[in-house]
């Protein structure tokens, strides 16, 4: 009983704390924190000890798995040498230079010790890098360094860690610690990889929703535990079968199995996620009151965690800034990658905070290490202070430095030509596997029905101020009227007790289904007017525009200054509304969008067969190609 109650409070408290911080724009997981150190001095909150087995059992597969899902496996590969050196380099530079900084602070313990310490400080949380990474707006490329690095370094710090606790026993020489990385590393790619095709195979031949979903959630196991039971990485396979998961998993048959998986990590990432911030908050009385009997001495127990604290924040961009800069003074890889503005690798160095596989890792040292709380607590502050001080100045220094995340607008341009490509792919296959037989009119809906969903995808690039006025979102706002009424009258139905319940069942199913749809789609793209104005293409080394490439008629084409004020003359002539105004780059004429009732920019081009045309809306820089449907 004690335990259900445990975790219903636990779950109450997390839930409770991110609604009220994302209420008030604070960070969820600093506020999680704040609430379990406040919560760890409570009289009637019992002391809660962590168990170093449920965090890196329990608790790590599932939240790497779910992140690795997530990942870009091409992006991945993309960052994978500035990856390995973050990952693999960083944490062996930390955990080397670490050690010895506390090794030289506190000689009664064992070099074998000051390592483990390092080990367990060295690499940044899975967790705390990127959620404070996404809420602050980083460059895609940090958040996928952050990521990729946040992925692999735990299994290089937990070898490094395990090597060290063996250490503390006995002796080891060199190759024995290679031989145990080596081991690690392959033998955790070797059972991720096989892990992935066993999963992939089930996923190809069952379909049903429940059993997918429930491999799912199993399959951080399934490569966790048997890589552990031959000394490999778990983690590494974890992170490996999550990888090729992800990139397999849509070409898989079953959309219905794909949502509910996509569903379900999100709950299990959310309540793991923030839970492991509360945990962190709630080990504090029980860490510091450990200490107060120690030999050391409360002043230089407290100055060996600053130094160490202080350390840990100057070792990263000690290594950072060489590591991102150095390998591009060989020409190949300069000219392949060039190097970035310094920013970002500032940016990189800062976002270094530590979370909960910091605490758990170093309560797997033994229990007879000399001064252990010390390094506990030691462990305890970088948490912490990494958390407060990087965290907290991390959205300041974004700004300060006015690096710039995703532009919406650009996103949302390539969002509408990805569209395109797919909607006439579409309607391709279908004009070639329909049979003469087929009812006319289902192949026109059908078709009538693609092209809608692709021109909502145009009107979200228009003027915000029309943004409930467009066709699309008018459409759904609507239907989404009138699915209220036909579930209430559903509902009213149900009590009647007329309507057998599997029956009822599955039309509320039916019903929802299609909300969610139109809940996704309804989705308004968030655009800061006040900001600078960023072009949609950028020019690439040669100075034509990406796309342009593979289009003559982009290639060709000049520039046409737009109208002060464009209108359809079209429009005007036959008192029609335009959704959005398009221009076209030979002539200047101006023509309403495909979302309108005239179509006139595209009629123009049918007409006329000028190919290239522009947008004429205010703030946006983007052409199209007719002939090659390509974007500019």
């Amino acid at each position: 009983m004690n335990v259900a109650l445990g975790l219903l409070t636990l779950v109450a408290v997390v839930c409770a704390a991110s609604a009220l911080a994302r209420r008030l724009n604070l960070s969820v997981p600093l506020l999680l924190v704040v609430v379990g150190v406040i919560g760890s001095y409570l009289p009637f909150i019992p002391a809660i000890k962590l168990d170093p087995e449920l965090v890196l059992v329990g608790i790590l597969p599932p939240l790497l798995y779910a992140a690795a899902i997530r990942t870009s496996l091409v992006e991945f590969r993309t960052n994978l040498r500035s990856i390995a050196l973050l990952s693999v380099g960083y944490v062996i530079f930390g955990t080397v230079a670490i050690g010895l900084i506390v090794w030289w602070l506190i000689p009664e313990i064992p070099l074998a010790a000051a390592f483990a310490l390092g080990a367990v400080v060295a690499p940044p949380d899975a967790v705390a890098a990127t959620t404070i990474a996404r809420r602050v707006g980083l460059p895609r490329r940090v958040v996928s360094l952050l990521e990729g690095e946040s992925l692999v370094n735990d299994a290089t710090a937990l070898v490094l860690l395990r090597t060290a606790i063996v250490a503390i026993g006995g002796s080891v020489t060199v190759w024995q610690v290679a031989s145990d990385i080596a081991l690690a590393a392959g033998g955790g790619i070797v059972i991720g990889l096989i892990a992935a095709w066993l999963l992939l195979q089930i996923r190809k031949r069952v379909r049903n929703v429940a059993i997918n979903t429930s491999m799912s959630l199993a399959a951080p196991f399934v490569a966790y535990i048997p890589a552990e039971e031959i000394n490999a990485s778990g983690v590494l396979a974890v992170v490996v079968a999550g990888l090729v998961i992800g990139t397999k998993s849509p070409a898989m048959p079953g959309g219905a199995s794909r949502l509910s998986q996509r569903s379900n990590w999100a709950t299990v990432q959310f309540l793991l996620e923030n839970s492991v911030f509360l945990l962190i908050g709630l080990q504090v009385r029980t860490i510091i009151e450990a200490t107060s009997g120690d030999s050391l001495g409360a002043a230089r127990i407290w100055g060996t965690c600053i130094v160490v604290f202080v350390a840990v924040l100057l070792l990263r961009p000690v290594w950072v800034f060489p590591a991102i800069y150095l390998p591009r003074l060989i020409p190949k890889i300069r000219a392949a990658d060039p190097a970035p503005p310094w920013q970002l690798p500032t940016i990189v160095s800062w976002a270094g905070m530590r979370g909960v596989v910091t605490l758990a890792a170093v309560f797997a040292l033994p229990e007879d290490v000399a001064h252990r709380p010390v390094l506990v607590l030691a462990a305890l502050g970088v948490v912490a202070g990494t958390l407060v001080v990087q965290g907290l100045s991390l959205p300041w220094l974004v700004r300060i430095l006015g690096v710039r995340g995703p532009d919406t607008k650009a996103d949302a341009l390539s969002q509408a030509a990805l569209m395109d490509q797919a909607t006439a792919a579409g309607i391709e296959n279908l004009r070639r596997h329909g049979r003469p037989d087929d009812p006319p009119e289902v192949l026109e809906m059908l078709e009538r029905r693609t092209q809608e969903r692709n021109r909502a995808a145009w009107e979200r690039l228009g003027r915000s101020e029309l943004a409930d006025r467009t066709p699309s979102k008018r459409y759904v706002q609507l239907r989404l009227l009138m699915l209220d009424a036909e579930r209430a009258k559903v509902l009213k139905l149900r009590r009647t007790g007329e309507y057998a319940h599997e029956v009822i069942g599955e039309v509320l199913e039916m019903l929802d289904v299609e909300e969610s749809m139109l809940d996704s789609s309804s989705e308004d793209i968030g655009v800061d007017l006040r900001a600078e104005t960023q072009p949609a293409t950028r020019p690439d080394s040669a100075g034509v525009p990406l796309g342009a490439g593979g289009c003559e008629h982009l290639r060709a084409v000049g520039e046409h200054p737009v109208p002060q004020d464009p209108e359809c003359g079209d429009c005007v002539r036959e008192g029609t509304s335009p959704v959005h105004l398009r221009m076209c780059l030979l002539c200047g004429n101006v023509g309403c969008c495909d979302s309108s009732v005239g179509q006139h920019a595209t009629k123009h081009f049918q007409q006329s067969g000028h190919a290239i045309m522009c947008s004429a809306e205010p703030r946006e820089s983007w052409r199209w190609c007719y002939v090659d449907e390509l974007l500019g």
